[in-house]
């Protein structure tokens, strides 16, 4: 698989009431269905794991740059076909463990290996052996050369685990972040406490805890109770307008990695045919979506692509909202009696806009059957086993356009001359080649309406005022507490 869906990018923080100066409590609307971000594909792992308990050798810092974790250091050789990497001395894992070279073979040969349950699986797809000269470096051979290979060393599904507790990270990781696990009560939050013998300098806070909340109108009321501190994404955007009048609280709002789509699975004879799905496409009117499910929030996109990216193209126009010529797609398709079963998970982005969607497909002639699941029903049944034929989703995952070459994934999405550009990306250094191919990737899946491109979603957090630190735009799902701390 392949990203971290942004089912749980919407997290809630709150104000009120004082706290201890070195704790802090985060909302998030949904709950982890395990710790591990090597074994799980949702976002809501990451946001608590990220930086916090676990570390890759690179990381995504908050403005989106790849920059040294465990590894102070790389070198690129062979032309791309080698990175030797240099490991920061006197590491230690949670459980007084020391972290060496031989921790990476084994976090990265088990991430590739063949019974491996790695929902990323492609990151580790290009490298041919790992090995270590000595115990503080690493030597990475790939089979082919790979430009971008430590920033998927930067994901999470990347991060390093020890042998002996490997095992155990679903529910008692042990990982060299600065925070270990001090409570884990499953239906209600997730309490992380400070690692004395954390490599690096010693984070502000001593004490986060999360708390689940998934009902937008909850979240607004433990936030103005005082009961949360922050909610880094907030799910309820219809009562900014009163927290934003409020002193105690700021507005912090940013961009994400989240391309909101609605997902079609190419499986489904009807979509199969490209008429049918240009035809959903053109149904949609992207504006009333935002209006509808994201109060105003949102930018509009027309591919599998980040708008704030160097790289992006807008091509919204190839999928305008045009509801007779979608009913005339149809006629021609031989589509006019069509009902599809609609998929929708639990964020209010994808409830809210499933219905706004049904509504316009009833327009020009396309019935629904929606079903409303939960987020591991929602992984079972649409991502892991892609029974569905409609889901909206938000992939939050970075610079993840490569998904529509993967031939086993959810959208079952098959197109060699995109497959082909996707391989030449691999394999290109040259930055300027590099923006040319992402150009032309978002160009085929626009103008073959791989998927209906609905918008980019917005990272929108609430916090007590005294907060510093919190990221304002996620580069990456994460809520990394490294640099979090209350004001004077």
């Amino acid at each position: 698989m392949t990203i971290r869906f942004m089912l749980s990018l919407t997290l809630g923080l709150a104000a009120g009431g004082a706290m201890a100066q070195d704790s802090i409590t985060l909302g998030m609307v949904l709950e982890p269905p395990n710790l591990d971000p090597t074994a799980n594909a949702a976002a809501a792992v990451d946001e608590v794991v990220y930086g916090n308990i676990f570390q890759g050798l690179t990381r995504i810092a908050p403005d989106g740059t790849v920059q040294p974790a465990l590894a102070e250091g790389w070198e690129v050789q062979d032309g791309g076909r080698t990175y030797v990497f240099h490991l920061r001395p006197g590491v230690t894992f949670h459980d007084g463990s020391g972290f060496d070279a031989q921790d990476v073979i084994f976090s990265l040969d088990r991430a590739r290996a063949p019974e491996s349950t790695n929902a990323q699986k492609a990151l580790f797809a290009g490298i041919k052996t790992v090995t270590a000269p000595d115990p503080q470096t690493v030597r990475v051979a790939l089979s082919a050369p790979d430009g971008a290979f430590p920033f998927k060393m930067a994901w999470g599904d990347a991060v390093m685990l020890d042998p002996a507790t490997a095992a155990q990270a679903a529910t008692r990781p042990v990982g060299t972040g600065p925070f270990r696990l001090a409570e884990w009560k499953q239906g209600d939050h997730v309490t992380l406490e400070a690692f004395d013998g954390f490599w690096g300098p010693k984070p502000a806070i001593r004490q986060a805890t999360f708390r689940f909340i998934p009902d937008p109108s909850a979240a607004f009321a433990a936030l103005m109770a005082g009961d949360i501190d922050a909610f880094p994404i907030y799910p309820a955007p219809e009562t900014l307008p009163q927290i934003q009048a409020d002193p105690r609280f700021k507005v912090l709002v940013g961009t994400t990695e989240g391309e909101t789509i609605l997902a079609m699975n190419h499986k489904t004879p009807a979509l199969a045919d490209r008429r049918v799905r240009a035809a959903i496409a053109h149904a949609i009117d992207r504006d009333a979506l935002i209006d509808g499910a994201m109060y105003g929030h949102g930018t509009p996109i027309g591919s599998h692509f980040a708008p704030h990216h160097p790289d992006y193209v807008d091509l919204t126009g190839l999928s305008a909202h045009d509801p007779e010529h979608a009913r005339a797609l149809l006629a021609e398709a031989g589509a006019t009696d069509l009902t599809l079963r609609l998929a929708l998970p639990p964020p209010p982005y994808a409830r809210r806009g499933g219905e706004i969607i049904a509504a316009q497909l009833r327009a020009v002639g396309i019935e629904t059957t929606i079903t409303n699941m939960e987020w591991a029903q929602w992984l079972e049944q649409v991502f892991k086993n892609a029974d569905y034929d409609l889901t909206v989703i938000s992939h939050v995952e970075p610079m993840d356009i490569g998904i529509y070459a993967r031939p086993d994934y959810y959208f079952n999405y098959a197109n060699p001359a995109f497959n082909d550009t996707m391989a030449r990306l691999d394999a290109a250094t040259d930055p300027a080649a590099r923006s040319d191919l992402l150009k032309r990737a978002q160009q085929i899946l626009a103008e073959d309406h791989a998927n209906a491109f609905l918008f980019q979603l917005p990272k929108i957090g609430v916090a007590k005022a005294q907060i510093q630190g919190l990221w304002e735009n996620a580069p990456m799902p994460a809520n990394d507490l490294g640099e979090v701390r209350w004001s004077d």
